[in-house]
């Protein structure tokens, strides 16, 4: 890890440096090459869940999606991490309801909501949350169906040595273009397995899933793989349906309807953000950052700035990220008491 390189964010207060955040990025094109940096873009990330698409994907190559009839909806669902909307519990039940599970199978835990609007209703309602109101609920009721579909016991569906589980791991490797022992595993919150490898390989699986999707718009998808359709499908879903992925008031949801389907991205706890750009012309892009801290204001204020420096967006557009781009403190009292400044200059290779 790369120690030496100049924060990447810096947090004033009245003019004062209070607190500065280091970050790693890595640029990739649509073939994996590194094209410009900042830090380490090889850090070896826990990414988290901006690893839900590529676990999507092997639930996909179950055929679960298909046999359970799930829509472009659910699989966004499946790559999301949610606010616990009702729309979200609502449809995570529906989900299970067509694998013909229940909401006890699931391996996730209730927690508070991601969003604070909602977490102010149940509090009001005295709700307690319970596992299809975890931010992860989509992608457990994926891997449920993805069980299922292969003859799979539902039970300890989320430990390393289900037949799922080892499906997952291989496709997580693959689809990053890594040996099956390149990838680490840990532990995630939602009780399921969770990869760690090179950041320059969640940019390569972001723009992978772009690329996909500017191959099957230019061809209709009649000469693409199975794998090039199924990551066209998930880029697709995620783009469409961006309230699936997050929810109101976050920023993946805000940056998606921004783009308007150019642009693809989810987030990872602890500080890391992935995207993926669709350039017909000039070939797709990847990118990932990770912030060493995990603060999540910084990590979304570099995220926006990345994009400033890649020429990515119209002014309409970055306009729509303002309240991530430069945010400011504001205290108890509603008094500005500074800002946090992105200040990543991305050195190209």
């Amino acid at each position: 890890m790369t120690t030496a390189s100049p924060p990447a964010a810096v947090l004033y207060r009245g003019g004062l440096v209070e607190t500065t955040h280091l970050a790693h990025i890595a640029v990739v094109d649509a073939h994996g090459t590194l094209l410009h940096t900042f830090g380490d873009p090889h850090r070896l990330t826990l990414v988290r869940s901006a690893a839900k698409p590529a676990q999507a994907l092997a639930v996909i190559e179950t055929g679960a999606l298909d046999r359970f009839h799930f829509d472009d909806a659910d699989l966004a669902l499946m790559c999301g991490s949610n606010n616990s909307e009702a729309r979200h519990i609502e449809r995570t039940l529906a989900m299970l309801g067509k694998v013909g599970a229940q909401e006890a199978d699931m391996r996730c835990g209730g927690h508070p909501p991601l969003s604070d609007a909602v977490w102010r209703d149940w509090v009001q309602r005295g709700f307690e949350p319970g596992p299809a109101c975890s931010n992860c609920s989509g992608k457990h009721a994926g891997m449920l169906a993805g069980a299922r579909a292969i003859g799979a016991p539902l039970e300890d569906y989320h430990l390393d040595g289900h037949p799922l589980q080892l499906r997952v791991k291989h496709t997580v490797a693959d689809v990053c273009d890594l040996p099956d022992d390149c990838v680490q595993w840990a532990i995630d919150g939602c009780n399921l397995p969770t990869p760690a490898f090179p950041l320059d390989r969640l940019a390569r699986l972001y723009a992978k899933l772009a690329d996909a999707a500017d191959h099957a718009e230019a061809s209709g998808a009649r000469d693409a793989s199975p794998r090039t359709q199924a990551l066209a499908r998930i880029y697709r879903a995620m783009t469409a349906h961006p309230e699936m992925v997050a929810g109101e008031q976050r920023f993946c949801t805000t940056l998606m309807r921004a783009f308007g389907g150019e642009v693809v991205g989810k987030v990872g706890a602890a500080g890391s953000y992935a995207i993926g750009v669709k350039r017909a012309n000039a070939g797709a892009l990847g990118i990932a950052v990770k912030v060493e801290d995990g603060n999540q204001t910084a990590l979304y204020a570099i995220v926006v700035e990345v994009l400033r420096q890649l020429g990515i967006g119209t002014p309409e557009q970055l306009a729509a990220l303002r309240a991530y781009d430069t945010p400011h403190v504001l205290n108890t009292r509603g008094v500005d008491t500074g800002a946090l400044e992105a200040r990543c200059t991305l050195v190209k290779t």
